[in-house]
């Protein structure tokens, strides 16, 4: 127990990165869609803090020990992966294709890790779904979510390292990613901050959401270099190139003169339906590439409109759009 006299007098040290900006001590949640590759995202931090090397390109990384539960891989397919991004080989990475269950001793299993590991800082468990306790009958579903991430987040906390835990998004869409994230609230409110990973078809690229208590809010453009097995940010010049179907959304509204259109009139114009359109348009105005003018209605004219996070609201985009 403590009170605000000695709160307010203690001096804590900063939050510690592990990848700057991205994963800091802590409980995080990375989340995505089957096949969409978070798995490699994973790993790419994970060779990253081992070696200290930078990841997504230039960001920089904090090096130490990492311990990565492998639960959907077996030492082949992790051989075939370490090849294929040409990582540097690292005493200070340990791989683990089985794990406890966390009723059966898993996060004791991690902290024993820890407390033989000279440098601890990092335990990725790829995937949550194979470590997650079967839930009792009378468990409620919101309940059942927040233990399973309670017990690590409480570890990662004490211990003063990051837990990075792999997870599935729902196929339902939402207009906020993080709402996309498989299960209840219980998950990610248990979670110290949470990562989304969605694809953009359209521009066979992606978007990393992030949200937490201690990072900024993020939204960075990806791209996934397959021949080499590693995510990428892009730039700022790289991120704001259109693809031909925000393209063909601009010369329809430029050439209306300044009039607001709805997102029917512009899916008639282009020659798509109205709920492709209407997700466009809403991803376009929430990025500042076009202005909405009131509700359902966009006009030409780049901006802020104020509504961060409110983009990308649909896994599909225009891939049928006429340009």
């Amino acid at each position: 127990m403590f009170d605000s006299v000695s709160l307010a007098a203690t001096r804590f040290a900063p939050i510690r990165y592990l990848v700057e900006g991205y994963v800091a001590e802590g409980a995080t949640l990375l989340a995505g869609a089957p096949k969409i590759g978070k798995s490699w995202m994973a790993m790419n931090i994970a060779y990253g803090v081992a070696t200290g090397q930078p990841v997504f390109g230039t960001v920089p990384t904090r090096q130490g020990d990492v311990l990565y539960i492998a639960l959907e891989d077996n030492p082949r397919r992790l051989q075939r992966r370490q090849a294929k991004m040409g990582a540097t080989p690292s005493p200070h990475l340990k791989f683990h294709t089985r794990w406890m269950m966390l009723d059966e001793g898993a996060i004791e299993a991690m902290d024993a890790w820890i407390a033989r590991s000279a440098n601890p800082v990092l335990i990725v468990v790829d995937v949550l779904a194979k470590v997650r306790a079967q839930s009792r009958g009378n468990d409620q579903a919101y309940e059942a979510d927040y233990y399973a991430l309670s017990g690590m987040q409480s570890l990662a906390s004490a211990r003063n390292i990051a837990i990075l835990i792999v997870h599935h998004t729902r196929k339902a869409d939402a207009d906020d990613p993080f709402d996309t994230v498989s299960g209840t609230r219980g998950l990610t409110g248990a979670a110290d901050a949470v990562l989304v990973l969605r694809k953009d078809f359209a521009n066979d690229r992606a978007t990393l959401y992030g949200r937490g208590r201690d990072i900024a809010e993020i939204e960075t453009a990806m791209v996934f270099d397959g021949a080499e097995g590693r995510w990428r940010a892009l730039d700022a010049a790289e991120a704001a190139a259109r693809s031909p179907e925000r393209e063909a959304v601009i010369k329809v509204l430029m050439a209306a003169g300044g009039v607001a259109l709805s997102a029917q009139e512009v899916a008639d114009a282009v020659g798509t339906d109205n709920g492709k359109a209407r997700k466009l348009l809403s991803r376009m105005a929430s990025i500042g590439d076009i202005q909405r003018s009131t509700r359902g209605l966009y006009r030409w004219g780049a901006g802020d409109n104020g509504d961060k996070g409110t983009n990308d609201e649909g896994e599909t985009d225009l891939l049928d759009l006429v340009a």
